[in-house]
């Protein structure tokens, strides 16, 4: 799966985020920085959003994996 990772120059750094996923949003100093820190702000968005319970009546749950 590929994302896109969108850098802009914020007022005291760079903030990035990931065009896909909006609610996944970082900053850095460098780009590098960012990159690294986008990383494991997906990784946290992933892991929340895997411990969410509270979806009702499931029906079923199926595994999906982008190649």
């Amino acid at each position: 799966m590929k994302l896109t990772v969108l850098i802009i120059q914020g007022a005291e750094s760079l903030v990035g985020s990931i065009k896909e996923i909006p609610s996944v949003i970082t900053q850095g100093n460098t780009r590098e920085e960012v990159m690294e820190n986008i990383q494991d702000a997906l990784e946290l968005y992933l892991e929340d959003m895997r411990s969410e319970e509270d979806f009702g009546d499931v029906v079923s749950k199926e595994e999906l994996v982008f190649a």
